[in-house]
């Protein structure tokens, strides 16, 4: 039998970090069954989702808090089943914003999300310059799940009115995974 932990990981990143860390899961006979990570502003963030036979568990958690000594700030905890079952018959959707970057666009939008119900399953943001301009351009793709009462139209018009006035285009398409 397994058991699941997620893990997040964050520090001043340096080479080799995620060798370090898929090494320390891999000797406890571990796998990473999902993750995302990132550099952000010079700090490295991680979050996994690891299965390790139970009985070696509470090795593989000692082992991944001592990398505290190592000045990462780790935080562990056991999680159920990967399955989404409180999501069966759900709807997925792709969603993608763009504009020129100013405060509260994810507020806003994941503000209007949450008051309906529908739920973020993943969501990545980030800020470029336009090349001509130098004019802050804000990006979000977002992975999301609608309870199937929500009539698809009227929520779709919404969200895309929430986005005009925040002066953001906001496209969404069925997910194809």
């Amino acid at each position: 039998m397994h058991t699941n932990l997620v893990l997040t990981l964050n520090g001043h990143d340096r080479v080799g970090i995620v060798d370090h860390v898929t090494k320390l899961v891999l000797e406890y006979d571990g796998n990473v069954e999902a993750s995302r990570m990132a550099r952000l502003g010079g700090e490295f963030a991680m979050l996994m989702l690891i299965s390790v036979p139970s009985e070696k568990y509470e090795t593989l958690n000692a082992g991944l808090k001592s990398l505290e000594k190592e000045n990462f700030t780790v935080a562990t905890f056991q999680t159920g089943n990967t399955d989404t079952l409180n999501y069966t018959g759900w709807l997925p959707y792709q969603m993608e914003v763009n504009g020129a970057d100013h405060e509260g666009i994810i507020h806003h939008i994941t503000h209007y999300l949450a008051q309906r119900g529908i739920n973020i399953e993943t969501m990545d943001t980030s800020m470029m310059k336009a090349p001509m301009s130098g004019t802050p351009l804000f990006r979000m793709t977002a992975v999301i799940v609608v309870p199937p009462q929500l009539y698809v139209k009227d929520w779709q018009e919404d969200l895309i009115n929430v986005g005009d006035e925040m002066n953001v285009d906001i496209e969404v398409s069925a997910y194809t995974g």
